[in-house]
């Protein structure tokens, strides 16, 4: 019985460490938890703002689309719930923009979380990799955005 007990806890215990893996892809990093979306908007605003960091932008992406898509003739909802969180870092970002003043495409940082319609407790959230360009320095300063914007992602998902 202690066997089946500890095989059912290891299995649900990895179970919860895959959801909360992240999506492989070269232009983004996409992780998934369960929750209420306000909880995990409110987790994201505490790791952003602990670095010292300040949330200067709140796009609500969701209800742009619900708004505009009855004039464009369409009223499919692509999300339940959609923003975005937009800062900086004005170390990181100086040290990215010193390395290569073209660098500044990648500011500012911009954290996304949305859920679908049909799975509202299933929260999606993710940015944008600053994929590495340019010089050695550069590399290594955009090395450093994506090591923020992922540290900040996993804390508030509570990933190790």
């Amino acid at each position: 019985m202690f066997r089946l007990a500890l095989i059912l806890a290891v299995g649900l215990f990895a179970g919860s460490i895959q959801s909360a893996m992240a999506a492989e892809a070269d232009h983004l990093r996409l992780y998934t938890t369960k929750g209420e979306f306000d909880n995990v908007k409110d987790d994201l605003i505490l790791a952003i703002t602990g670095r010292g960091l300040v949330v200067d932008h709140n796009s609500y992406i969701g209800a742009m689309l619900d708004r505009t898509g009855k004039d464009l003739g369409t009223t499919k909802p692509v999300f339940g719930q959609a923003e975005s969180l937009q800062f900086c870092s004005a170390t990181v970002s100086r040290r990215m923009m010193e390395a290569d003043p073209a660098n500044i495409v990648f500011c500012p940082y911009i954290i996304v979380l949305y859920t679908l319609p049909q799975d509202p407790k299933t929260v999606y959230v993710g940015y944008r990799r600053p994929l590495p360009v340019g010089s050695e320095a550069s590399k290594a300063a955009l090395k450093a955005v994506e090591e923020l914007l992922d540290g900040i992602v996993k804390e508030a998902l509570n990933i190790k």
